[in-house]
């Protein structure tokens, strides 16, 4: 943070003949007392601030003094941080001014946030979260994006991913469709995901690749944040719902119109291309230890 001094007046030069011993001492004086300008918006004391709404998901990122929430239907929130939030377990309490409590605040943690409102937007008061859900969370090797606003980079890294497809072995795939420009899930999609987790839960050393797609309709962009979505709405149930353990997912993202199973040119194609696949995979260097 850069901190700009300003002088409450105007410091003008003379001669060092015409500079008095008293005119000195009051030059020296008003520079210990400086007007401070610190860049962006301080946050005010938090029993002044208005009651946010409370906030529950998937710790997706983590930047310096912010994290990003997102929630079961595909919605991701930034929330600033502080030395006055309050980090809680189901066992203890961990001090907003430890380095132990902003250490806990992992990616694909399961969090509840309770926010305050202020000019820069929402400010934690207290986040809370399952000792369990913890212990898993700390042991994500290969989680949630750790970055804001670089989900091209992850796309990336999951088509070499998906090109070294041979080193798994594929036990099944579970697709799950939307209705047109939506993310939210019907009561079919969510009993089908809790079934497919079940059934990876009893293969051994599987893994989950959780992968968004969708039709032809709308922009390049436009498709490509309605597929992260769609994915994101999945994973938050999975982990959530279906108590899915999060270092056990390979990080999820969105496809866009790639890769279609289903000629866009008619409804029907399209309906089949709205979708989100999940797959189980295991690394065929453990499959059958």
């Amino acid at each position: 943070m850069r901190v700009v001094f300003q002088k409450t007046g105007r410091l003008v030069l003379v001669s060092a003949l015409a500079i008095s011993a008293s005119a000195s001492l009051s030059a020296q004086q008003d520079a210990t007392e400086p007007n401070i300008v610190v860049n962006g918006t301080p946050i005010p004391d938090p029993a002044t601030m208005p009651k946010g709404p409370e906030i529950k998901g998937i710790i997706s990122a983590r930047n310096d003094d912010r994290i990003k929430i997102t929630t079961a239907d595909g919605n991701s929130t930034v929330i600033a941080i502080s030395e006055a939030t309050k980090i809680k377990t189901s066992s203890g309490l961990f001090g907003g001014k430890s380095k132990l409590g902003t250490a806990a605040l992992l990616n694909g943690l399961p969090v509840t946030v309770k926010t305050l409102q202020w000019s820069e937007g929402l400010l934690a008061s207290h986040i809370s979260f399952r000792k369990g859900d913890f212990k898993t969370a700390n042991m994500i090797y290969n989680g949630t994006d750790q970055r804001f606003g670089e989900q091209a980079a992850a796309t990336e890294a999951l088509r070499g991913r998906m090109g070294d497809i041979d080193k798994y072995n594929i036990k099944g795939t579970t697709n799950v469709y939307f209705d047109t420009g939506k993310w939210a899930l019907s009561a079919q999609a969510k009993d089908e995901l809790c079934a497919a987790a079940a059934q990876a839960d009893s293969t051994s050393n599987a893994l989950l690749l959780v992968v968004g797609y969708t039709d032809s309709v709308g922009s390049e962009d436009y498709n490509q944040m309605l597929s992260e979505r769609r994915a994101n709405s999945v994973i938050n149930h999975l982990q959530q719902k279906c108590r899915w353990a999060p270092y056990r997912m390979l990080t999820p993202t969105g496809m866009a119109e790639s890769d279609p199973v289903a000629d866009n040119s008619t409804e029907e194609g399209k309906a089949q291309n709205r979708r989100v696949a999940v797959n189980i995979l295991v690394s065929k260097s453990v499959d059958g230890i």
